[in-house]
């Protein structure tokens, strides 16, 4: 059995400012690498054994994956099959000026967001052809592979069998956790977030007698 923990890399400036990344060596931002350093804590003290480290070999998931490899005592090893969708030509763009210079695409996406091609990039389900042939050759054990969040989409559209574009309305934030066992593809934990919250994240009025 292969449990498969996907992590999202921590923020970053352009995540901010909602610009396609992509390909793009996008670095953390200073909010981002506080947040690789809590998910790292959060792993180390659960104290479970973990077999493997995998990366993206983008900066923002390497930097994401540093801090656990450190605390974790393992070696970190990278991958370009774990990238985010290559977008093309709609790199460094925002999703205003995307619509203004491919409209098409735009239209074709709204028909068909699995199967259409970003301008110059990938499809979605070109994405999920390269994340299987990397999951195929994984050993069994439980593996952190810190990733993107079309990866983690992707991995949840096949694990869940999902039709239509049920799979773009998971919500993924920076260095959430997506729990999946293979190849049973049972999902058991989706979007992860426990160590970005503090007890006041949730405490309110109504909860305290």
């Amino acid at each position: 059995m292969k449990e498969i923990w996907l992590i999202r890399h921590g923020e970053t400036e352009w995540n901010v400012n909602k610009r396609f990344q992509g390909h793009l060596d996008v670095p953390l931002s200073p909010v981002g690498i506080g947040q690789a350093f809590r998910l790292a804590q959060r792993l180390a003290r659960s104290q479970l054994p973990f077999h493997r480290l995998y990366a993206s070999d983008l900066r923002r998931a390497r930097e994401t994956a540093e801090p656990l490899a450190a605390m974790l005592g393992l070696p970190l090893e990278t991958s370009p099959l774990l990238r985010e969708i290559d977008v093309g030509l709609l790199a460094g763009l925002s999703r205003v000026e995307a619509e203004a210079r491919y409209p098409e695409f735009i239209q074709e996406a709204q028909k068909d967001p699995w199967h259409t091609p970003r301008p110059g990039g990938e499809s979605m389900a070109d994405l999920a052809r390269r994340l299987e042939a990397f999951l195929e050759v994984l050993p069994p054990g439980r593996h952190l592979l810190v990733t993107h969040g079309g990866v983690i989409r992707a991995a949840l559209k096949m694990a869940l069998d999902l039709e239509g574009d049920a799979w773009r309305r998971f919500h993924i934030p920076n260095t959430s956790i997506t729990r999946i066992l293979l190849p049973a593809q049972e999902v058991l934990t989706v979007s992860d977030s426990a160590h970005l919250e503090t007890w006041a994240d949730w405490l309110s009025d109504e909860s305290v007698k």
